[in-house]
């Protein structure tokens, strides 16, 4: 039976996003994720995770300054201190808010730039990475973007993002399988969960090509989630969709798996 996790960043912001744990609890999910919670005290958040017995499922290191066009800085050279800030960082929160994984993101390649170097970075401040959390025995993950949301991402592929994880070489690298970015780079998604399976730890679903809620478009979406049933994954589904109109009128979809 699928699990599914809230995420905040994109559901439920009718209301601030320190009343959406209320909200996502009333709706009846039993996790969240959000993309960043350091706009706010790690003790601010663990006490809505509390109040409303929530498990926190994922969230992602730094951005870095999305003005000036980053989105991660763990692949940009030069930039290995904030990198590693960032993920320091992003292991507190981890360890105060009780989160098994992060995101580490990558970051975005200028045009003409080295892509090889920018890789090469990426690896090693993942393993520096996965050292420090599995310490603690928590895991990281990455995940690949499509071109169309993020240009020039260090990696759009499900196979890029495999091919980094192996080279990585740690036990608790594993990948984040975003459905919607997958379908729009790789397409075949049942091979992908098949072939996969084991290597992701989290999944992150929308449909296409609209990325509203998974009961439209182009993925048949209960017919994957009894394909991870079979394949015996038992982790997190997080719900990273833009509703359609009010979140509370496009739980339809979540209503009937509950």
């Amino acid at each position: 039976m699928p699990r599914f996790a809230a995420n905040l960043s994109m559901m439920f912001t009718e209301v601030p996003f320190t009343e959406r744990f209320a909200a996502a609890a009333e709706a009846g999910f039993q996790a969240v994720e959000f993309l960043f919670p350091y706009g706010f005290a790690a003790s601010e958040i663990k006490a809505q995770l509390s109040r409303h017995d929530l498990t926190l499922a994922l969230f992602n290191t730094s951005a870095g300054d999305t003005a000036a066009g980053e989105w991660g800085r763990a692949a940009l050279p030069g930039r290995e201190h904030d990198a590693r800030a960032d993920i320091d960082l992003a292991l507190e929160y981890a360890l105060a808010l009780e989160c098994e994984q992060v995101h580490i993101m990558a970051g975005v390649v200028p045009d003409g730039a080295d892509g090889a170097r920018y890789r090469a970075t990426f690896i090693d401040n993942l393993r520096y990475a996965a050292d420090r959390f599995a310490a603690h025995d928590k895991r990281i993950l990455i995940e690949a973007l499509s071109p169309g949301v993020k240009p020039g991402y260090l990696f759009s592929s499900q196979y890029q993002a495999l091919g980094i994880a192996e080279e990585v070489d740690r036990p608790n690298v594993f990948i984040q399988l975003d459905t919607f970015h997958a379908q729009k780079v790789d397409g075949n998604l049942s091979h992908l969960i098949r072939e996969y399976a084991g290597r992701y730890a989290h999944v992150q679903i929308a449909s296409l090509p609209d990325r509203h809620e998974p009961d439209d478009g182009e993925i048949n979406y209960p017919w994957l989630f009894r394909l991870f049933d079979d394949v015996g994954y038992r982790g997190w589904i997080g719900c990273e969709y833009q509703p359609r109109n009010t979140t509370q009128d496009g739980l339809g979809w979540f209503n009937a798996w509950r």
